[in-house]
Protein backbone atom coordinates (compact mmCIF):
# COMPACT_ATOMS: atom_id res chain seq x y z
CA UNK A 1 0.00 0.00 0.00
CA UNK A 2 2.39 2.32 0.92
CA UNK A 3 4.06 2.00 -2.52
CA UNK A 4 0.68 3.45 -4.25
CA UNK A 5 0.57 6.70 -6.19
CA UNK A 6 -1.79 9.52 -5.41
CA UNK A 7 -3.81 8.28 -8.91
CA UNK A 8 -3.86 4.73 -7.46
CA UNK A 9 -4.76 6.08 -4.17
CA UNK A 10 -7.76 7.64 -5.48
CA UNK A 11 -9.31 4.85 -7.96
CA UNK A 12 -8.73 2.68 -5.06
CA UNK A 13 -10.56 4.81 -2.39
CA UNK A 14 -13.27 5.92 -5.10
CA UNK A 15 -14.19 2.02 -5.77
CA UNK A 16 -14.28 1.37 -1.68
CA UNK A 17 -16.62 4.49 -1.16
CA UNK A 18 -19.07 3.77 -3.86
CA UNK A 19 -19.24 0.09 -2.89
CA UNK A 20 -20.69 1.52 0.56
CA UNK A 21 -23.19 3.78 -1.21
CA UNK A 22 -21.27 7.24 -0.84
CA UNK A 23 -22.43 9.65 -3.95
CA UNK A 24 -20.25 10.85 -5.98
CA UNK A 25 -17.53 9.03 -4.54
CA UNK A 26 -14.23 10.64 -6.76
CA UNK A 27 -14.99 13.66 -5.53
CA UNK A 28 -15.16 12.53 -1.94
CA UNK A 29 -11.97 10.68 -2.15
CA UNK A 30 -10.33 14.18 -4.10
CA UNK A 31 -11.26 15.94 -1.21
CA UNK A 32 -10.37 14.03 1.35
CA UNK A 33 -7.14 13.14 0.10
CA UNK A 34 -6.68 16.95 -0.39
CA UNK A 35 -7.62 16.96 2.86
CA UNK A 36 -5.13 15.09 4.67
CA UNK A 37 -2.48 16.40 2.18
CA UNK A 38 -3.59 19.62 2.69
CA UNK A 39 -3.70 20.69 -0.79
CA UNK A 40 -5.97 21.48 -4.03
CA UNK A 41 -7.34 19.13 -5.89
CA UNK A 42 -5.79 20.05 -8.55
CA UNK A 43 -2.66 19.58 -7.20
CA UNK A 44 -3.17 16.36 -6.47
CA UNK A 45 -3.45 15.37 -9.93
CA UNK A 46 -0.34 17.68 -11.33
CA UNK A 47 1.66 15.35 -8.21
CA UNK A 48 -0.33 12.07 -9.79
CA UNK A 49 2.58 10.16 -9.76
CA UNK A 50 3.87 10.15 -6.51
CA UNK A 51 3.83 7.68 -3.93
CA UNK A 52 2.37 8.17 -1.04
CA UNK A 53 4.28 7.49 2.51
CA UNK A 54 2.44 5.71 5.25
CA UNK A 55 2.25 8.64 7.54
CA UNK A 56 0.06 9.81 4.92
CA UNK A 57 -1.31 6.99 4.23
CA UNK A 58 -2.88 6.16 8.00
CA UNK A 59 -5.19 9.40 8.49
CA UNK A 60 -7.00 9.28 5.19
CA UNK A 61 -7.65 5.60 5.96
CA UNK A 62 -9.42 6.27 9.39
CA UNK A 63 -11.46 9.71 7.73
CA UNK A 64 -12.51 6.88 4.22
CA UNK A 65 -14.00 4.52 7.14
CA UNK A 66 -15.82 7.41 8.71
CA UNK A 67 -17.69 8.43 5.34
CA UNK A 68 -17.99 4.80 4.51
CA UNK A 69 -19.39 4.69 7.47
CA UNK A 70 -21.73 7.78 5.95
CA UNK A 71 -20.06 10.12 8.17
CA UNK A 72 -21.00 13.50 6.31
CA UNK A 73 -18.05 14.83 4.42
CA UNK A 74 -18.34 18.36 5.96
CA UNK A 75 -17.88 16.98 9.17
CA UNK A 76 -14.68 14.82 8.47
CA UNK A 77 -13.50 18.20 6.48
CA UNK A 78 -14.26 20.04 8.95
CA UNK A 79 -15.40 22.94 7.05
CA UNK A 80 -17.75 24.35 4.48
CA UNK A 81 -17.05 27.01 1.71
CA UNK A 82 -19.89 29.63 1.89
CA UNK A 83 -20.26 32.52 -0.46
CA UNK A 84 -16.45 32.94 -0.31
CA UNK A 85 -15.38 32.11 2.81
CA UNK A 86 -14.79 28.85 5.13
CA UNK A 87 -17.05 28.08 8.13
CA UNK A 88 -16.21 25.39 11.04
CA UNK A 89 -18.76 22.91 10.39
CA UNK A 90 -19.48 20.15 13.49
CA UNK A 91 -22.27 18.13 15.14
CA UNK A 92 -23.35 20.84 16.89
CA UNK A 93 -24.98 22.51 13.75
CA UNK A 94 -26.78 22.23 10.38
CA UNK A 95 -24.55 21.76 7.70
CA UNK A 96 -25.25 24.77 5.40
CA UNK A 97 -27.07 23.77 2.16
CA UNK A 98 -26.37 25.79 -1.41
CA UNK A 99 -30.29 26.74 -1.18
CA UNK A 100 -29.27 28.54 1.84
CA UNK A 101 -26.26 30.47 -0.13
CA UNK A 102 -29.29 31.12 -3.10
CA UNK A 103 -31.20 32.35 -0.40
CA UNK A 104 -28.16 35.22 1.31
CA UNK A 105 -27.84 35.94 -2.56
CA UNK A 106 -31.81 36.64 -3.02
CA UNK A 107 -31.98 38.48 0.54
CA UNK A 108 -28.58 41.15 -0.88
CA UNK A 109 -30.53 41.87 -3.70
CA UNK A 110 -33.30 43.07 -1.75
CA UNK A 111 -33.76 47.22 -1.04
CA UNK A 112 -32.58 47.17 2.41
CA UNK A 113 -31.67 50.44 4.52
CA UNK A 114 -27.67 51.01 4.30
CA UNK A 115 -27.81 50.31 7.69
CA UNK A 116 -30.77 48.06 7.78
CA UNK A 117 -31.26 46.28 11.20
CA UNK A 118 -31.35 42.38 10.56
CA UNK A 119 -32.16 39.22 12.74
CA UNK A 120 -31.59 35.71 11.95
CA UNK A 121 -33.71 33.65 13.60
CA UNK A 122 -31.79 29.80 14.02
CA UNK A 123 -28.84 30.58 12.63
CA UNK A 124 -26.94 27.54 13.53
CA UNK A 125 -23.51 27.89 12.98
CA UNK A 126 -24.21 31.54 11.48
CA UNK A 127 -23.93 31.69 7.92
CA UNK A 128 -26.82 33.66 7.14
CA UNK A 129 -25.96 36.45 10.06
CA UNK A 130 -22.14 36.54 9.59
CA UNK A 131 -21.95 36.81 5.42
CA UNK A 132 -24.55 39.03 5.86
CA UNK A 133 -22.63 41.25 8.27
CA UNK A 134 -19.79 40.69 6.05
CA UNK A 135 -21.75 42.31 2.77
CA UNK A 136 -23.37 44.79 4.36
CA UNK A 137 -20.82 46.44 6.37
CA UNK A 138 -23.44 49.06 7.97
CA UNK A 139 -26.44 47.13 9.29
CA UNK A 140 -26.71 45.62 12.27
CA UNK A 141 -26.89 42.31 12.17
CA UNK A 142 -28.46 39.62 15.26
CA UNK A 143 -28.47 35.91 15.40
CA UNK A 144 -31.06 33.93 17.54
CA UNK A 145 -30.67 29.96 18.61
CA UNK A 146 -32.61 28.13 20.63
CA UNK A 147 -29.29 25.78 20.89
CA UNK A 148 -26.26 26.99 22.88
CA UNK A 149 -24.09 24.88 21.14
CA UNK A 150 -24.66 26.24 17.64
CA UNK A 151 -24.27 29.55 18.77
CA UNK A 152 -20.84 28.77 20.50
CA UNK A 153 -19.97 27.44 17.10
CA UNK A 154 -21.68 30.57 15.28
CA UNK A 155 -19.11 32.68 17.79
CA UNK A 156 -15.84 30.56 16.53
CA UNK A 157 -17.02 31.61 13.46
CA UNK A 158 -17.16 34.76 14.03
CA UNK A 159 -13.61 35.14 15.43
CA UNK A 160 -12.14 32.94 12.64
CA UNK A 161 -13.57 35.28 9.79
CA UNK A 162 -12.88 38.28 11.84
CA UNK A 163 -16.30 39.25 12.37
CA UNK A 164 -16.59 39.44 16.41
CA UNK A 165 -18.61 42.40 17.35
CA UNK A 166 -19.98 42.49 14.41
CA UNK A 167 -23.09 40.04 15.33
CA UNK A 168 -24.79 39.83 18.39
CA UNK A 169 -25.28 36.65 19.69
CA UNK A 170 -28.48 35.56 21.66
CA UNK A 171 -29.84 32.13 23.28
CA UNK A 172 -34.03 31.67 22.57
CA UNK A 173 -36.45 30.01 21.21
CA UNK A 174 -37.60 31.88 17.94
CA UNK A 175 -38.35 35.54 18.75
CA UNK A 176 -38.15 34.78 22.46
CA UNK A 177 -36.68 37.43 24.11
CA UNK A 178 -36.71 40.00 21.82
CA UNK A 179 -38.01 43.27 22.06
CA UNK A 180 -36.94 45.71 19.19
CA UNK A 181 -37.73 45.69 15.58
CA UNK A 182 -35.70 44.84 12.37
CA UNK A 183 -36.28 45.84 8.93
CA UNK A 184 -35.44 42.30 8.09
CA UNK A 185 -36.20 38.96 9.52
CA UNK A 186 -34.92 35.63 8.03
CA UNK A 187 -35.05 32.54 8.96
CA UNK A 188 -34.08 28.84 7.45
CA UNK A 189 -36.00 26.79 10.08
CA UNK A 190 -36.60 23.17 10.60
CA UNK A 191 -39.06 22.16 7.88
CA UNK A 192 -38.69 18.29 7.47
CA UNK A 193 -42.02 16.53 8.85
CA UNK A 194 -41.44 14.18 11.82
CA UNK A 195 -42.13 11.44 10.07
CA UNK A 196 -39.81 11.51 7.12
CA UNK A 197 -36.97 11.79 9.42
CA UNK A 198 -36.65 8.24 9.67
CA UNK A 199 -35.75 8.04 5.66
CA UNK A 200 -33.42 11.00 5.23
CA UNK A 201 -30.45 10.09 3.93
CA UNK A 202 -27.87 8.39 6.79
CA UNK A 203 -25.41 11.41 6.00
CA UNK A 204 -28.69 14.56 6.49
CA UNK A 205 -29.54 12.39 10.12
CA UNK A 206 -25.96 13.06 11.80
CA UNK A 207 -27.51 17.08 11.94
CA UNK A 208 -28.94 17.48 14.74
CA UNK A 209 -32.73 16.26 15.22
CA UNK A 210 -33.32 19.98 16.67
CA UNK A 211 -32.48 21.71 13.51
CA UNK A 212 -34.71 19.21 11.03
CA UNK A 213 -37.86 18.25 12.74
CA UNK A 214 -40.45 20.80 11.79
CA UNK A 215 -43.81 19.64 13.20
CA UNK A 216 -46.16 17.16 12.23
CA UNK A 217 -46.54 19.14 8.77
CA UNK A 218 -42.88 20.17 8.92
CA UNK A 219 -44.73 24.05 9.09
CA UNK A 220 -44.97 24.13 13.05
CA UNK A 221 -41.84 26.78 13.40
CA UNK A 222 -42.28 28.31 10.33
CA UNK A 223 -46.06 29.11 10.96
CA UNK A 224 -45.56 30.00 14.70
CA UNK A 225 -42.24 32.47 13.54
CA UNK A 226 -44.88 33.74 10.87
CA UNK A 227 -47.36 35.00 13.13
CA UNK A 228 -45.10 36.40 15.69
CA UNK A 229 -42.87 38.25 13.19
CA UNK A 230 -44.93 41.55 12.60
CA UNK A 231 -44.62 42.50 15.77
CA UNK A 232 -40.78 42.50 15.42
CA UNK A 233 -40.76 44.67 11.98
CA UNK A 234 -40.90 47.79 11.42
CA UNK A 235 -43.16 49.33 8.75
CA UNK A 236 -41.84 48.23 5.26
CA UNK A 237 -40.52 45.83 7.28
CA UNK A 238 -40.08 42.24 5.58
CA UNK A 239 -39.62 38.39 6.09
CA UNK A 240 -37.40 35.95 4.34
CA UNK A 241 -37.75 32.12 4.74
CA UNK A 242 -36.32 28.92 3.57
CA UNK A 243 -38.67 26.33 3.08
CA UNK A 244 -39.02 22.83 1.83
CA UNK A 245 -40.11 22.44 -1.92
CA UNK A 246 -44.12 21.83 -1.62
CA UNK A 247 -44.70 24.05 1.47
CA UNK A 248 -44.62 26.98 -0.67
CA UNK A 249 -48.87 27.30 -1.34
CA UNK A 250 -49.62 26.17 2.35
CA UNK A 251 -47.07 28.95 3.37
CA UNK A 252 -48.33 32.07 0.95
CA UNK A 253 -52.25 31.38 2.01
CA UNK A 254 -51.02 31.32 5.66
CA UNK A 255 -49.33 34.84 4.86
CA UNK A 256 -52.17 36.36 3.39
CA UNK A 257 -54.26 34.98 6.26
CA UNK A 258 -51.90 36.77 8.45
CA UNK A 259 -52.12 40.01 6.07
CA UNK A 260 -48.44 40.37 5.18
CA UNK A 261 -48.31 41.85 1.54
CA UNK A 262 -46.07 41.80 -1.52
CA UNK A 263 -45.73 37.74 -0.54
CA UNK A 264 -43.29 36.24 -3.48
CA UNK A 265 -42.27 32.82 -3.78
CA UNK A 266 -38.47 32.25 -4.90
CA UNK A 267 -36.92 29.41 -6.76
CA UNK A 268 -33.82 27.40 -6.25
CA UNK A 269 -31.13 26.70 -9.13
CA UNK A 270 -33.96 23.34 -9.74
CA UNK A 271 -36.45 25.32 -10.39
CA UNK A 272 -38.69 24.44 -6.71
CA UNK A 273 -40.20 26.56 -4.75
CA UNK A 274 -37.42 27.04 -2.26
CA UNK A 275 -37.97 30.88 -0.46
CA UNK A 276 -40.64 32.96 0.26
CA UNK A 277 -40.44 36.62 1.03
CA UNK A 278 -43.40 39.08 2.39
CA UNK A 279 -43.89 42.33 3.54
CA UNK A 280 -45.42 43.65 6.96
CA UNK A 281 -48.95 44.42 6.41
Amino acid sequence: MSSKTIVEVIQATTAYLARHGVENARLNSELLLGHVLKQKRIDLYLAADRALTEAELNPLRELVRKRARREPLQHLLGTVEFFGRSFKVDARALIPRPETEQLVELILAQPLPPDASILDVGAGCGVIALTLAAERGQSTVTAIDISEEALNLARENARDLGLEGRVAFRRGDLLEGTTETFDLIVANLPYIPTGVLPTLAEEVRHDPALALDGGANGLTLITKLASSAPARLRPGGRIALEIGHDQSSSLVSEMERLRYQDIRPGKDYQGRQRFLFAARG
